[in-house]
């Protein structure tokens, strides 16, 4: 399997994040449902720090890539759920801490609210394996 990173003349190369990949040699694709802050038992975590949350969320994506047999670097997608868009600077630098490096294509939205009040971050993600 390769995952390339796919430049276009014209368009715009953000030098923190691939603009598209083209995956090749895919065995399995891993989805992975939207991740909130929460325990083990399905109670909220990290009441009102965002930061401590994005932390939380990214670590349940890892390892349910993980437990699928795939790994980190091999997340193809994610789209980013933000309940204010000021905390989208706060995001950045916890996001390439999970990533050590240029970040896979993604999509970061800003929403009026999650299901629970509670929430200030989601996270859905593509793996492949």
């Amino acid at each position: 399997m390769e995952i390339q990173s796919v430049v276009a003349k014209g368009v715009f190369n953000a030098p923190a994040y691939a603009q598209a990949y083209k995956v090749t040699g895919v065995t399995s694709l891993v989805f992975v449902a939207g991740q909130v802050a929460l325990d083990e038992k399905g109670e909220p975590t990290h009441l009102g720090d965002f930061k401590a949350q994005a932390r939380a969320v990214l670590e349940a994506v890892k390892q349910l890539v993980e437990a699928s047999g795939s790994s980190i670097d091999k997340i193809v997608k994610l789209t980013v759920f933000l309940t204010d868009a000021r905390y989208r600077p706060d995001f950045g630098p916890i996001r390439d801490a999970f990533f050590g490096g240029k970040v896979p294509p993604l999509a970061v939205i800003e929403v009026g609210a999650l299901m629970r009040p509670e929430w200030l971050i989601e996270i859905e993600a593509i793996a492949v394996t």
